[in-house]
């Protein structure tokens, strides 16, 4: 299925001039729940801070009852396709190249359904993988066996594919593709603001989405404040990088070879930082109380089990990689790292919302250079980020950038 129309792709080309130029102000649009007070203040306060135009808030009206998840119909209605409209009516040469959403917005996305006029299709699909599964059972031979399982994993995907299972999403991911027509709703997109992407910055249409939301407003609106403080100082303090001691097998995806970005994600804060590194290389975690002055964290992988180990500095950056650790974000007692980081202190972070497979993660060494070198919080997560349409959120002020002031 095409992803975009010609035409379109034509009006947004003329929207999207001079795009690898860095983030300005003016290129945010600002998504608030008009239902909810605190979600609006959040917006204007954000637009005061950070010199925003207050036109570039979008009031959506999105329930007075504070919602994490909203219906797949309900995002196509009340929040992709007013925004859709609103970047379609910019005037050219003003582009809004970044979306941030605020507490009050919904972060989850159900799935779309079964695809209505393919339900034949899915009976012979199933009938056959059935035929296969029989076969498998029957069958000894190793070589048989193996044809067997490709064919059948290529028959569940397109009968997952139908039935819409793994379809869901967070939000700000999906609002990612906000400016496409039509495109598969099947786990992820390819990412075209990614480094390796290869995609000409002039065509991109991926729109970078970060998040000002936490378990309370006061938190959300101390991501501003706190980011802007380190702008002003510099970011001080340590960085803890928690590998697990993995060989690396050079296998991209796997899990020694993401142990060791993280091993090389050390080397690179001790060359190009003035922080002082420390480093876990074993399966134990940091223990509770052994982190002061944390200045940037990642690590992993402890599912939705929080060890407060950290003393975050304003500015600090957490990026805790495991599965599930952003699905109740307003959750002042939550176990997951996303909100009690963030009740703890830090700055900016990133997780799932859902199961996301290991690949789907911003690649921390390659997140952290983006930074080093001068991007914006957005800018660093997008260009490490491979998928868009998936379980992935950002939550910071999208124009924070730690590393702006001289002497790193």
């Amino acid at each position: 299925m095409s992803r975009y129309s010609a035409g379109f792709v034509i009006l947004i080309g003329l929207l999207f001039c001079a795009i690898a130029a860095a983030l300005e102000p003016n290129e945010i649009l600002v998504i608030v729940n008009k239902d909810i007070p605190a979600s609006e203040e959040l917006g204007q306060y954000y637009c005061r801070q950070r010199n925003v135009p207050k036109e570039n808030i979008l009031a959506l009206s999105l329930g007075k009852t504070l919602a994490d998840s909203i219906s797949r119909d309900d995002y196509d209605k009340n929040i992709a396709e007013p925004i859709r409209k609103r970047i379609a009516d910019q005037t050219p040469g003003q582009p809004i190249r970044c979306l941030l959403t605020t507490y009050g917005v919904p972060y989850k996305v159900g799935p779309r359904g079964p695809l209505k006029d393919q339900q034949e299709r899915l009976k012979q699909l199933e009938a056959t993988a059935g035929q296969y599964e029989k076969q498998l059972k029957d069958s000894h031979l190793a070589d048989v066996n193996a044809r067997i399982n490709n064919e059948l994993s290529r028959l569940k995907s397109e009968i997952d594919l139908i039935s819409g299972k793994d379809t869901d999403a967070s939000v700000d991911n999906e609002l990612s593709m906000v400016l496409f027509s039509p495109y598969e709703l099947y786990r992820w997109q390819p990412n075209q603001w990614n480094r390796h992407s290869g995609y000409p910055e002039g065509l991109i249409l991926d729109v970078m989405v970060s998040r000002l939301d936490g378990p309370s407003p006061q938190i959300a609106r101390g991501l501003i404040d706190k980011a802007i403080y380190a702008e002003k100082t510099g970011l001080h303090g340590f960085a803890y990088i928690d590998s697990r001691g993995k060989p690396d097998d050079k296998q991209p995806g796997s899990w020694g070879n993401f142990d060791q970005k993280l091993r090389n994600l050390a080397v690179l804060l001790r060359f190009r930082t003035t922080l002082q590194v420390r480093e876990e290389r074993t399966e134990k975690l940091f223990g509770p109380h052994s982190c002061p002055q944390t200045a940037i964290y990642c690590g992993w992988y402890s599912l939705k089990k929080y060890v407060d180990s950290f003393d975050f500095v304003d500015g600090a950056i957490g990026a805790h990689i495991a599965s599930f650790e952003a699905i109740d974000i307003r959750d002042p007692n939550s176990t997951e790292w996303c909100p009690s980081m963030l009740v703890h202190g830090v700055t900016a972070t990133f997780g799932p919302v859902a199961e996301p497979y290991l690949s789907t993660f911003p690649d921390p060494e390659e997140f952290f250079l983006e930074l080093i070198e001068g991007k914006c919080l957005v800018e660093a997560f997008y260009r490490s980020q491979p998928f868009c349409s998936w379980q992935m959120m950002l939550i910071g002020d999208p124009l924070y950038t730690p590393f702006a002031k001289k002497g790193y």
